[in-house]
């Protein structure tokens, strides 16, 4: 991966010149510009004006309208939004803790898991906590109503980032419209899902969630690392929330925010320029090509 490391072993040197071939090759600049950002068309909201605690009340604090949550031994934190939406632009600027996160979750998704317990739709943005000589990876999901069993069938696409995500705040976000989902970072697109079918696309209403929890048993590589917490606490900072959509209440006349600069909805050839060049530089999990998934689960690969 175009990720930096220089590990204990590594001779300066070395590390020196690492560095410089990965300039030199274009990795290390980020991804090339989209050409238009959805989030600079939508206002900015305070947590309060768009959000509430959930769980963990003891474990989170409001400061000027911005949001911090921790997770110690004693319990982790959650917040919803104030109200559900049946599609709409949804994100937040998030700066994540350095050090040893193995086993823990922070995360920004939508879910309607209280409204249909067990057979639940949920599109995430999930950073998967890790060792200190491994980046972040940032998990992307779609689940759709779950299994006739209960269960429900993920469709995981991880990815590495461009930069280190717990030196500053970076903007993340979710855009879910009629035909697809589209994941942001910082206006980039990464990630495209489309409506193919009714079965295998989210269409009920669902809220905006946001936590951090302890996930150990699967978190980070598959749960070889624990959360420990002599490193505690585990700390999410979230800041220039924006939510603008259509909510489960709105006319059938409402059209969420277009995620390109035409306005009909589909990515402009820059914006999926942008896409492939983070899917090839820095997706490391892709559902539709786990030969150990069952595909006739995932009809949509």
């Amino acid at each position: 991966m175009p990720s930096l490391f220089c590990l204990p072993f590594m001779a300066p040197v070395f590390c020196l010149l690492l560095a410089f071939f990965m300039i030199a090759s274009g990795n290390a600049q980020g991804p090339p510009s989209p050409g238009y950002s959805p989030s600079s068309r939508i206002s900015s909201v305070t947590f309060n004006q768009g959000f509430r605690n959930l769980w963990g009340p003891q474990h989170q604090r409001v400061y000027q309208g911005s949001l911090t949550i921790w997770l110690d031994k004693t319990s982790g934190s959650g917040f919803k939004s104030l109200e559900p939406y049946q599609s709409g632009y949804f994100g937040a600027a998030m700066k994540l803790q350095p050090g040893y996160t193995a086993g823990v979750i922070t995360s920004l998704y939508l879910s309607n898991n209280e409204d249909h317990p067990g057979n639940h739709d949920e599109i995430d943005i999930e950073f998967l906590g890790t060792t200190p000589d491994k980046p972040y990876t940032l998990q992307t999901n779609v689940y759709i109503r779950g299994s006739r069993d209960g269960n429900l069938i993920g469709r995981e696409m991880k990815f590495h980032l461009w930069f280190d995500p717990t030196q500053d705040y970076h903007n993340y976000a979710i855009l879910w419209t009629p035909s697809e989902i589209i994941f942001l970072v910082d206006d980039v697109p990464i990630r495209r899902y489309t409506r193919k079918s009714d079965a295998t696309f989210p269409t009920r209403p669902m809220w905006v969630y946001g936590s951090v929890w302890d996930a150990s048993s699967w978190a980070t590589e598959n749960g070889r690392y624990k959360a420990d917490y002599s490193y505690q606490p585990f700390v999410g900072r979230y800041t220039n929330f924006k939510i603008s959509g259509c909510t489960a209440n709105s006319p059938v006349s409402c059209h969420p925010p277009s995620a390109s600069p035409s306005g009909s909805g589909s990515l402009s050839r820059q914006q999926v320029s942008a896409m492939n060049w983070v899917q090839r530089n820095y997706l490391v999990y892709d559902y539709c090509h786990d030969p150990k998934r069952d595909h006739t689960q995932t009809p949509e690969c």
